[in-house]
């Protein structure tokens, strides 16, 4: 980061800031209140002409960002940005007085002002603030990127978050989305009797996702704590516990590489319903994202980076077998024989020395089907051996009654029917933990905290997990997902 005083731009704010407080000018004031909002003001007299906006008898306090100041000597223009959108001042020397306009001259774009006035149009039509009390509120020590262009590198974009969000209402609006959709799924769980609750972020033993940790210690207790990976293990806790419909919007933490759909830290929606199935859920996620998408566009059409996808139920099904068959170069045979599956993964590139047939198979799902999947697709009857805490299915006890969902070549969701016996979960942790000791790091580790849970009975559950994030990049038409973070994580500024 550079330091200030070798900017000369930077230098002459700083100037200004010495000679505003050498004259007695407070440039970082807190007394002045606003009165309406930018967006108020255009909503009320927006269709106003210039004689009813003469024939006013009010008065008008507005604040906000100067995005930009034109001056013509003795009176000035300048476009106030709140929270709301931009209005534009008027700024007279006759009005606000000689040593007020003294210094309101000498305002920079950045600046914080607060303008008191009347309404009034200018010759070219436009709505504007007629000062007669104008007031520095906070003083820009550093400059905003030149108007037209922005911030155009990404990088800086990501790591400038308030710069970008500052000059591109599109960025804005983006996050405001983000939140509405929160808001919307929020509700709709609500309103289906479920309790959000929340659960510890710090955890003395990582579960709940196959992800490798972060690891802090706790001083006091001079022990081992993880940030969460998944909330999941706590979730289901308190459904023994009684809470038989229960979410929780939460982050999580994975010590995993970036790309365009990881962020280390990231937001996922759990939620859990006893007495149903996977299948239940399935029903229950097409309702969902139905009805977030029609309540913020009007449809359940969108478009996203160029596809048409329609989220409106029925979504298609497949089993993790079907999807390779229907979009891999393999013939049934070949998919379920051990040799004949991996060495057609190895012919793609994948790495399968040790892993177990089912393992295999949902390495080549992820190679061969999912660029395919743009569609709201369910995949379901995954592998025993990649889920480890779903249920068996009893017609078949190498698969799991799970479904992962994609929309736009990517996952959305994780649900399955949670495995509730206490005996058979155990040894799949035991198995997890040789996994583990073997070398891999994303392995679950034994909480026998949850199996004693387990041992006091779960009742019949599913549960389910869907990403925010990704969610948000797809209702919002986002590339990335640094896009729909707020402060993504960067590497250190060189």
């Amino acid at each position: 980061m550079e330091d200030p005083k070798t900017n000369p731009l930077i230098q002459q704010r700083l100037d200004k800031l010495e000679a505003l407080r050498e004259a007695g000018i407070n440039p970082f004031p807190n007394d002045f209140r606003p009165t309406h909002t930018a967006a108020e003001i255009v909503a009320a007299h927006g269709d106003a002409g210039a004689d009813a906006l003469g024939a006013l008898d009010e008065t008008f306090a507005v604040a906000g960002r100067v995005m930009a100041f034109r001056s013509f000597g003795k009176a000035a223009f300048v476009k106030l940005q709140d929270r709301s959108g931009a209005i534009q001042a008027y700024v007279r020397r006759d009005a606000v007085g000689t040593g007020a306009y003294q210094w309101f001259k000498r305002t920079d774009v950045g600046d914080y002002l607060g303008v008191v006035g009347t309404l009034m149009r200018t010759r070219t039509g436009e709505l504007t603030v007629d000062a007669h009390e104008v007031r520095l509120l906070t003083k820009s020590l550093r400059p905003l990127p030149e108007k037209w262009h922005g911030l155009t590198d990404k990088e800086t974009r990501y790591r400038q978050r308030y710069v970008d969000l500052v000059m591109s209402p599109r960025v804005r609006e983006t996050f405001r989305t983000r939140a509405r959709i929160v808001q919307l799924v929020r509700g709709f769980f609500q309103d289906r009797d479920f309790v959000e609750l929340e659960t510890p972020m710090m955890q003395p033993i990582p579960g709940g996702a196959t992800a490798r940790p972060f690891v802090t210690h706790h001083n006091a207790l001079d022990m081992t704590l993880y940030l969460r990976v998944a909330p999941e293990l706590y979730l289901k806790r308190l459904v023994v516990g009684g809470f038989e419909r229960v979410f929780e919007i939460n982050r999580n933490f994975r010590n995993e590489g970036l790309s365009n759909q990881h962020n280390p830290e990231f937001t996922m929606l759990e939620f859990y319903q006893a007495y149903a199935t996977y299948e239940d859920l399935m029903g229950l996620t097409e309702e969902l994202l139905a009805h977030v998408s029609r309540e913020l566009t009007g449809s359940t059409r969108i478009t996203y980076q160029g596809d048409e996808i329609d989220l409106a139920p029925p979504w298609d099904r497949l089993t993790v077998r079907e999807a390779v068959l229907r979009h891999g170069e393999i013939d049934e045979a070949g998919v379920d024989d051990p040799a004949a599956l991996a060495a057609y993964a190895r012919g793609l590139g994948i790495e399968v020395e040790g892993l177990p047939h089912g393992k295999v198979l949902a390495e080549v799902l992820e190679t061969v089907a999912e660029p395919h999947l743009v569609q709201p697709t369910f995949i379901t009857r995954y592998p025993v051996e990649v889920s480890p805490l779903s249920r068996r299915s009893e017609d078949d006890p190498r698969f799991v009654d799970r479904f992962e969902l994609y929309i736009a070549r990517r996952e959305i969701a994780n649900a399955f029917s949670e495995l509730n016996d206490p005996v058979d979960q155990l040894e799949r942790f035991r198995q997890q933990a040789a996994a583990l000791a073997a070398g891999d790091d994303e392995a679950h580790r034994v909480d026998r905290d949850y199996i004693r849970a387990l041992e006091y009975g779960m009742p019949p559950t599913a549960g389910e997990g869907i990403g925010i994030d990704r969610l948000v990049m797809l209702l919002t038409d986002s590339p990335s997902i640094r896009d729909v973070i707020l402060f993504p994580h960067m590497r250190p500024e060189s």
